[in-house]
C-alpha cells in the first residue's frame, strides 16, 4: 500500500526561481512529485533521505536549468534522466520544447513513461546507453549528477552541434572540474547560482583541443 503524499510548499515556491508559472505547470511538478515518492518505496529514484526536502532540493533546484536555456526552440536532449531531474521538471516547465530522455536503468525509464502519460507530457524515453545512441544534434544538452565535467563533455558533444548549449547542474567542486575539463576543451562558459551551494554551468562553442 502507497502512503499519502503531502507536497509541503511555500505559499509561492517559484518567487526566486524567475519563473511565471500557471496553476497547471504547478499541479504538474506537485503530481510529478507525487508519483516519484510514490515509486521511490520501490526503486531508487532519489536518496531517501534527500524525500522531506523533495520540493526544495530536487524540483525547484531542476528550475535553475530551463531558466538558464537561451534557446527557445529545438531538441532537448537530457542525459542520465534517472528520476526526472532536470528532465522531467524542464519538460514541465517548457513544453514548447522536444524532449528525449536517455536513461539506461529500465526500471527508471519505465517511471519516466509512467510520468509521461499520467502527465500528458510528450518527451521520448531512450532506455540505452548515452554511448550507443545515435548523435542527436541537440540543440541543448542537460544532465544532473551524472559524471565530472570531463567525462560528461565527452559523453554529451558527440549529441551537440556548434550551436549547442550545455547546461550541467553541479556542486561545490564545479571550479575543479572545471580546471579538469579545461585540459581537453575549450568552450565559453556562464556560471549561474542556484538556491543552494551548487552553481549551473551553462557552455557554448564546446570544442576538443586538438
Amino acid at each position: 500500500m502507497c502512503e499519502s503524499w503531502n507536497v509541503s510548499v511555500s505559499a509561492d515556491p517559484f518567487a526566486d526561481t524567475g519563473l511565471d508559472v500557471s496553476r497547471e505547470t504547478y499541479d504538474q511538478l506537485v503530481r510529478f512529485a507525487e508519483l516519484l515518492k510514490s515509486w521511490n518505496q520501490r526503486i531508487n529514484l532519489v536518496a531517501p533521505s534527500s524525500l522531506p526536502d523533495l520540493w526544495d532540493r530536487h524540483i525547484l533546484d531542476s528550475l535553475a536549468v530551463p531558466k538558464a536555456s537561451f534557446e527557445p526552440s529545438g531538441l532537448w536532449a537530457d542525459l542520465g534522466s534517472g528520476g526526472g531531474f532536470p528532465g522531467v521538471v524542464a519538460a514541465i516547465i517548457t513544453p514548447q520544447r522536444r524532449f528525449i530522455l536517455v536513461e539506461s536503468d529500465q526500471r527508471k525509464a519505465t517511471f519516466l513513461r509512467t510520468v509521461r502519460r499520467e502527465l500528458n507530457l510528450t518527451y521520448t524515453v531512450e532506455a540505452k546507453r548515452i554511448e550507443s545512441l545515435d548523435p542527436m544534434a541537440a540543440r541543448t544538452i542537460s544532465a544532473r549528477a551524472l559524471a565530472p565535467l570531463d567525462t560528461l563533455l565527452s559523453l554529451a558533444s558527440r549529441h551537440g552541434a556548434p550551436e549547442s548549449e550545455y547546461i550541467f547542474p553541479k556542486g561545490e567542486t564545479w571550479e575543479k572540474e572545471h580546471l579538469v575539463a579545461r585540459e581537453s576543451w575549450t568552450y565559453d562558459l556562464d556560471v549561474r547560482s542556484t538556491r543552494g551551494p551548487g552553481k549551473i554551468l551553462r557552455i557554448t562553442g564546446l570544442q576538443r583541443k586538438s
